[in-house]
């Protein structure tokens, strides 16, 4: 063999050898928390925030995304960019709280948009095709001078204080209309709420149940909530009005959804993530789940 060949074959053996261990020198990913669930714009991403960083699936396998490894609170995807707030990575030299963030390119660096070292937003949702970003904001801060519902129209730089009248119980999710910026919903400890006035007034769509997650349908026709009363329950609910369908969900004990996401490519196809850590897809319109992670441990 000539010596050059067999220099290029050298190499090539070479870095087949690199990529297999490093391959095999990959950390198994664990969801240590889950402060978020979305896919990203070409569908192809399920996106977990985490304590360290954003886990992904894609193609029937987790991996830890590129970028920084930061602990990601009130995570939320629109069709062009990722929000965040949390708290920085040790040595990123970010100030901590974060406030609010945002990602143009998938997590892998972020821009501030205020409020850092002021806030840490854990209940935040964004309309996936508008600017509307609501955050339930938990004290005084430069920008909010009171508690409670905000929401801004661009990116941060100016939030206008909610009135919520109706609103009832404490509040534990809140999801966005994807096309119309001034209706939201929010799920509280007494039910499910919805607002056409920009959380002006709210009235309840869904009483009897703990209301703990909630997620507007992209088609703009329905919203999806989870909540509990003894058991777990997940139920999609037309808007403006019509009675809720109890969906199927796997079996979850002592477990309950806390967050709702959908395929924007493929909307028959929805992703569940549970209170204690674990994850299901269902790819027939939330008839029937496959678990890809069980108590943060991803199969």
């Amino acid at each position: 063999m000539h010596r050059w060949n067999r220099i290029r074959y050298l190499a090539l053996f070479l870095a087949a050898a690199s990529a297999a261990t490093a391959a095999l020198a990959q950390p198994a990913v664990t969801l240590t928390h889950v402060h978020g669930l979305s896919y990203s714009a070409d569908g192809r991403q399920l996106m977990l925030p985490s304590h360290h960083g954003l886990a992904v699936y894609e193609n029937g396998k987790w991996s830890k995304a590129l970028g920084p490894q930061h602990d990601y609170m009130g995570f939320s995807a629109t069709g062009k960019r990722l929000y965040s707030s949390g708290h920085p990575a040790p040595g990123s030299g970010m100030v901590n709280p974060f406030g609010l963030i945002r990602s143009k390119d998938g997590g892998r660096s972020w821009d501030k948009l205020g409020l850092e070292g002021e806030t840490d937003f854990h209940l935040l949702a964004t309309g996936w095709n508008t600017n509307s970003i609501y955050v339930w904001n938990p004290a005084p801060s430069t920008r909010m001078k009171r508690s409670g519902l905000h929401y801004t129209l661009n990116d941060g730089l100016a939030w206008r204080h909610a009135a919520a009248a109706g609103l009832d119980g404490e509040p534990h999710a809140l999801a966005a209309h994807p096309d119309d910026v001034a209706t939201v919903a929010v799920a509280t400890s007494t039910g499910v709420y919805l607002s056409r006035d920009s959380g002006g007034r709210f009235a309840a769509i869904a009483a009897g149940s703990e209301g703990l997650a909630a997620f507007f349908d992209l088609d703009g026709k329905h919203l999806w909530y989870g909540a509990f009363n003894g058991r777990a329950r997940l139920a999609r609910i037309p808007i403006p009005g019509g009675l809720p369908v109890q969906m199927e969900l796997p079996a979850l004990e002592r477990d309950a959804v806390a967050y709702i996401a959908q395929n924007p490519r493929a909307r028959g196809e929805y992703a569940i993530a549970t209170f204690g850590r674990s994850v299901y897809l269902s790819r027939d319109g939330a008839r029937t789940w496959k678990q890809i992670a069980e108590r943060g441990e991803a199969k």
